[in-house]
């Protein structure tokens, strides 16, 4: 069976026409179409209003939809939604992205949206929410770009359909290219501007309306760079004067960073500003991809601590022997946190794309301004005249309102009342119109003077309009003056830091801290710190400060360890590194700027103290102790360096360490004084040095009941003193307590063992010492709060009662051994 054609056969009039097309001219013409639509309609900003068409319909459709600042928010969706279905041919998400971008404060330098919601987070590293959760509303200086847009200041175009008319450009009441930024890809080309100051730019911008014929180098005085939202510093101006001159140019931009202690250990780099676009989760991620390579080191650990309350807050903890100025010059070379801005101003001028720089910007700016203003000047003007012929035709009628009713209630209708009004009273047809719309409540007299007021002000408005109409001076000096206003009122000061260059450079400065003779220092308030030299601490000049008496001090070097010795007879380990270091003055410094020892000596029991720092060198002469029980020990050096605790005496039940001391030579004098005022001193050689594990000897003979309550050692060439506080066991106050300061070579040298000499008499009231110390001058007391207190003045009887001490001590310092 025969198949059956299902073809519908061609007309008979049908004339079959093939057309020979070129492929080359075919993708030619359909490529330059295709660029030309993506390069007008949708890539590159207007030079006029600094907008894409994007930007624009959504300015000008939230206009329109009366989403005025004073007004509620509504859902981004509405706007998207009114956007895409009026005005914009293509996806909701391009809409929502560009409406987005004009939220953010740290895009925009004057955002253009007022947003609630979340709208992202700089850098994206969190996204906006959707649409449908987000609402928006225009911005206060949003107005700004569409004042006047409904009194003829700029042409109306169809929309993609031709059922609506959209602007080709808004009013912009201020350059809002140059103090936005634009960025964007065409096809061929693309545009990348960073944002300024909107004073600064407002500021060029009247110069250049006083001087047309103002050079660049003038311009820059008012607009010496970019003026990014999120900050940060610009390193390196000659290439933002190559983008004001000829349009394209580079400059840096690094964090706003600072040295901080983050810690008590360590110290930090506290970063509260970041590069434009630039994320503190892609420094983040970027920094610890390099401390895993091992590419970059130095680096401890890093926090992000920003919130709503502080704003940017990245914290870069720096390893302890590290120089954080080093280390923050390895961030700037390998991270974000200093990036290149590639400046290509290429926006549309009259439909074409132009390469443009600060004064041609500014130029394309005010001619569109003028023009704005112009036309908005003769908008009104002819509104004013409208009514002022309406008033006037009034005013007539009222003159003779008696005639003028007479003659409208004789006519046959309307239309013959028209003709006799305007024939008796030589009116237009329009002002007879509007005579005879009154109503005749509008005819009183009262209504007459304010007819002739209207009159009068719409004459004077009409001359003001005229004036700057026809003087284009005034046009100027008006323009001059509302670019003034707005940077009045929505000027800010400037974010950016400019530098002409990154200053010294810090390769000079080694990465690693040096292992360099360093002092390290515990304060009566148990506070440590090391110096930057090994010298002996300065006097000060008599300059006292809180926390300043340093009971114990060692020498060593920045990359060592100490020991620190407990009253619990322990040595328990220190790496001087992790210590924060003092400034380096001339002045004695003041141990303020140290940190508790509890932030380094985690295994401290709670009632175990620091008793004072010793060295671990092995061959020093070796430490000397002394315990409450009166036992005393020279403590041959034995640290093995795989331990972090060791003990040092093995101690009595009962017992504890009440002082100790390194000696440096072996000859000094070791002295016990005991809580029932005896004190005994006796050569260091008497003492023969024991292993760390022995428990000591005797070193004082102890009255029944009595206590040892200070040992220390003395060097007996040195001018040295004893201090004694009374006290007793009943209840004496300490605001009625007596002390003495006596020389030191008042009291003899007895031998080990023994009960020593009497060094304070006690005055009625008074049974024993509360507090007792012996060592060299100079010497610094202080009250438990670490500030300083008055010595009395030195008395040469060594068991003289002494005289009141008005504030109480709770520690003395005298120079090292």
């Amino acid at each position: 069976m025969a198949r059956r054609s299902t073809k519908t056969p061609p007309p008979e009039d049908f004339e079959e026409r093939i057309l020979d097309i070129d492929v080359v001219d075919e993708m030619q013409g359909s490529f330059l179409e295709y660029a030309y639509s993506v390069i007008y309609s949708r890539a590159l900003p207007d030079a006029r209003d600094g907008l894409k068409p994007v930007h624009r319909r959504i300015v000008y459709q939230m206009n329109e939809m009366g989403l005025r600042p004073d007004r509620g928010y509504v859902k981004c969706a509405r706007v998207v939604g009114e956007v895409m279905g009026k005005l914009h041919p293509h996806g909701d998400a391009s809409i929502y992205d560009a409406l987005v971008r004009m939220a953010q404060p740290f895009s925009m330098r004057l955002p253009l949206v007022d947003g609630h919601g979340n709208f992202g987070s700089l850098g994206n590293d969190d996204p906006p929410a959707a649409m449908r959760y987000t609402e928006c509303r225009m911005a206060d200086a949003t107005s700004l770009m569409t004042e006047s847009i409904d009194e003829d200041t700029v042409d109306f175009a169809p929309n993609y359909d031709g059922q609506e008319r959209e602007p080709v450009a808004l009013p912009a009441a201020y350059p809002n290219l140059l103090v936005n930024g634009a960025s964007g890809i065409a096809v061929g080309m693309a545009t990348n501007m960073p944002p300024h100051n909107l004073g600064e730019v407002i500021a060029a911008a009247r110069h250049l309306i006083r001087h047309p014929n103002a050079d660049l180098e003038a311009l820059m005085r008012f607009v010496p760079g970019p003026d990014l939202p999120t900050g940060g510093r610009i390193v390196g101006l000659s290439g933002i004067k190559d983008a004001y001159e000829t349009g394209r140019g580079t400059f840096k931009i690094r964090a706003t960073v600072s040295v901080e202690n983050v810690t008590a250990r360590r110290k930090g780099l506290v970063v509260t500003e970041l590069p434009f676009s630039v994320g503190p989760e892609k420094v983040i991620a970027k920094i610890k991809d390099l401390v895993g390579s091992k590419k970059l080191q130095g680096i401890a650990d890093v926090k992000d601590l920003t919130d709503r309350a502080h704003g940017l807050r990245l914290v870069i903890e720096v390893k302890n022997g590290f120089h954080p100025e080093a280390v923050l010059e390895q961030l700037y070379k390998l991270t974000p946190m200093e990036e290149s801005f590639g400046i290509n101003n290429v926006a549309l001028v009259d439909g074409q794309p132009l390469t443009l720089g600060l004064k041609e910007l500014l130029e394309v700016y005010l001619d569109h301004r003028f023009d704005v203003v112009r036309r908005r000047s003769e908008f009104r003007r002819g509104k004013r005249r409208d009514r002022l012929h309406l008033v006037e035709g009034l005013l007539v009628a009222l003159v003779d309102i008696d005639e003028v009713i007479a003659l409208i209630r004789e006519s046959e209708n309307s239309a013959q009342a028209k003709e006799r009004l305007m024939e008796r009273f030589s009116l237009s047809e329009v002002q007879t119109q509007y005579i005879l719309d009154t109503p005749l409540r509008r005819l009183t007299k009262f209504d007459r003077l304010e007819l002739e007021s209207e009159r009068d002000r719409l004459t004077a408005e009409i001359e003001e309009l005229t004036r700057i109409l026809d003087s284009d001076a005034e046009l100027r000096k008006l323009v001059s003056a509302e670019l003034a206003a707005v940077a009045k009122k929505f000027g800010t000061d400037r974010r950016t830091v400019l530098l002409e260059s990154a200053g010294a450079p810090v390769a000079a400065v080694p990465l690693e801290v040096a292992d360099d003779p360093c002092r390290v220092l515990l304060s009566s308030t148990g506070l440590l710190a090391r110096t930057v030299t090994a010298e002996p601490l300065p006097d000060g000049e008599g300059r006292r400060a809180k926390h300043d008496a340093v009971v114990s001090q060692v020498v060593a070097s920045a990359r060592a360890e100490v020991g620190a010795v407990t009253s619990a007879g322990r040595l328990l380990r220190l790496s001087v590194i992790d210590l924060p270091q003092l400034p380096d003055t001339h002045a004695a410094p003041s141990l303020a700027g140290g940190a508790p020892l509890t932030e380094f000596l985690s295994a401290l029991e709670p009632d175990e103290k620091v008793v004072c720092l010793t060295t671990l060198d092995e061959t020093s002469v070796g430490l000397a102790l002394g315990t409450e029980q009166g036992v005393v020990k020279r403590v041959v050096p034995d640290y093995p360096a795989n331990k972090e605790e060791l003990e040092v005496i093995t101690l009595k039940e009962g017992d504890r360490i009440v002082g100790a001391v390194e000696l440096r030579t072996g000859e000094e004098d070791l002295v016990f004084i005991t809580d029932d005022a005896q004190l005994l001193r006796y050569p260091a050689g008497q003492v023969r040095p024991q292993g760390r594990p022995a428990g000591g000897m005797a070193g004082i003979k102890l009255a029944d009941g009595a206590k040892v309550i200070h040992f220390s050692a003395v060097d007996p060439a040195s001018e040295a003193y004893v201090f004694t506080v009374t006290g007793s066991h009943g209840t004496l106050d300490d605001s009625v307590a007596t002390a003495k300061l006596t020389p030191f070579d008042q009291y003899p040298r007895k031998g080990r063992a023994t009960g020593g000499v009497r060094c304070q008499r006690f005055l009625k009231g008074e049974d024993m010492l509360s507090f007792a110390w012996a060592g060299a001058a100079p010497l610094k007391a202080a009250g438990a709060s670490g500030a300083p207190v008055e010595l009395p003045e030195p008395d040469p009887r060594r068991d003289g009662s002494g005289t009141a001490l008005p504030t109480p001590v709770a520690a003395v310092a005298g120079a090292a051994l």
